[in-house]
């Protein structure tokens, strides 16, 4: 039997609402985690941020300290000022520079050097700027869910405006320099897709990369099956949507994609389920009456339970698709383009459908529409590959794997 660990663990922030991707990961995986081990869940809270409620008796953690620190609203005049500074007065990124907070840093020096800590996880590259001229013992993993880098490099390709690829561009350059400065500090790093793991050891030539964790479903969560032949007259996209990419996906789709599926199909409706969209986004519903945006869902089940199928158009991003998995686990086929189902170990035409040109993404959702027979056959195959080998109990089995390899070579 394994012997119980006392476990650091460090984040940006708290996990709850869990509306994100690599909060839902965090918590699944440290759910597991603390069956076994004793965890110490250390994260920044704005200041005036209340916790949510179910965050203070959620038992990913035996113990949670919340650290001081203030965010800066995207919406206001020191947003902007922020990021002028940032951009003429740091080299770091702003995604980056935004989380260095000096009572972390404290925090991490004077209880990392009592070693009374068996690992610690930095979980996401953001928090690691403040491991900088950390002194310790302890071994340290860096779970990195995305090469950033890798995320603003295919946001400035596929933006149209200069000024902002200008931007992005030197965002990306940023990140590269950073994102390697900082995983070589790490006695280990662990990612979610062998892609990743690739990139990190090719591009950066690091060689403390452990190696990658499946991403996995709660379910539980996603039961009983929908019936993928019922037809519903539903597309859905699901995610974040004050992420950049999702948002730049969406525009994708509902400018060149949704009016070619309208041609065929007439009365298909689209909605796009995520939190905090921006107001370009929900003035979609004002300029076309068939697109709904719901914003924040609490659970994001009976939306995708309405859709005949879940569309991924993404032209950028990183990491593992949580969304594409659920949306499986649940019956829902799936349209996605190359780099949407990126780090999935999904095959196409078997599990879902892969198109990337506007007309062939239109062309496959229209296949599906048009097909209850081929709805049912694609979500059936998904469904039973995502049961059997997508759970968080095997993700976690390999992620500690990876970390116990790294305590015995520090």
């Amino acid at each position: 039997m394994e012997k119980p660990m006392n476990i650091l663990w460090v984040k940006s922030g708290p996990l709850f609402p869990l509306d994100s991707g690599g909060k839902k990961r965090t918590h699944a995986m440290l759910e597991e985690i603390s069956k076994l081990h004793h965890v110490t869940y250390l994260a920044l809270l704005a200041e005036g941020q209340a916790l949510h409620p179910d965050e203070s008796d959620a038992t990913y953690a035996a113990v949670k300290v919340w650290l001081p620190w203030r965010e800066t609203c995207k919406r206001s005049w020191r947003f902007s000022l922020d990021l002028l500074g940032n951009l003429l007065f740091s080299t770091f990124p702003y995604a980056l520079a935004k989380y260095r907070s000096k009572p972390m840093m404290s925090w991490l020096e004077s209880h990392l050097e009592s070693a009374r800590f068996d690992l610690v996880v930095c979980d996401f590259m953001f928090p690691a700027p403040n491991f900088r001229n950390l002194k310790t013992e302890v071994p340290l993993i860096l779970f990195q869910h995305n090469m950033e880098a890798q995320i603003w490099s295919r946001l400035a390709e596929t933006t149209c405006n200069p000024l902002k690829r200008f931007y992005l561009n030197g965002q990306f350059r940023r990140f590269a320099r950073w994102e390697e400065k900082l995983s070589r500090l790490y006695d280990g790093i662990v990612t979610v897709s062998a892609d990743d793991t690739a990139y990190a050891r090719r591009v950066y030539r690091l060689g403390n990369v452990r190696g990658h964790v499946a991403t996995g479903v709660n379910l539980d969560s996603f039961l009983p099956l929908m019936d993928p032949t019922e037809t519903k007259g539903m597309v859905g996209f699901l995610g974040s949507m004050d992420w950049l990419a999702n948002i730049q996906g969406v525009e994708f789709f509902v400018r060149e994609a949704l009016p070619i599926i309208k041609s065929t199909v007439p009365d298909i409706r689209f909605k796009i389920i995520g939190r905090n969209p921006p107001n370009h986004v929900r003035r979609l519903s004002d300029t076309d009456g068939s697109i709904e945006v719901t914003g924040s869902v609490d659970d994001v089940c009976p939306h995708l339970k309405a859709c005949d199928l879940m569309v991924v158009p993404l032209l950028s991003g990183g990491g593992t698709r949580i969304k594409i998995l659920e949306a499986m686990a649940m019956g829902v086929p799936v349209v996605s383009t190359t780099i949407g189902a990126e780090g999935l170990e999904m095959t196409a035409g078997e599990h879902l459908l892969i198109a990337d040109t506007p007309r062939e993404f239109a062309e496959a959702s229209i296949r599906l529409l048009e097909s209850p027979g081929e709805r049912a056959r694609l979500a059936t195959n998904a469904a039973r590959k995502v049961r059997e080998e997508h759970t968080w109990q095997y993700s976690t089995r390999q992620f500690l794997e990876h970390c116990n390899t790294s305590r015995v070579n520090n």
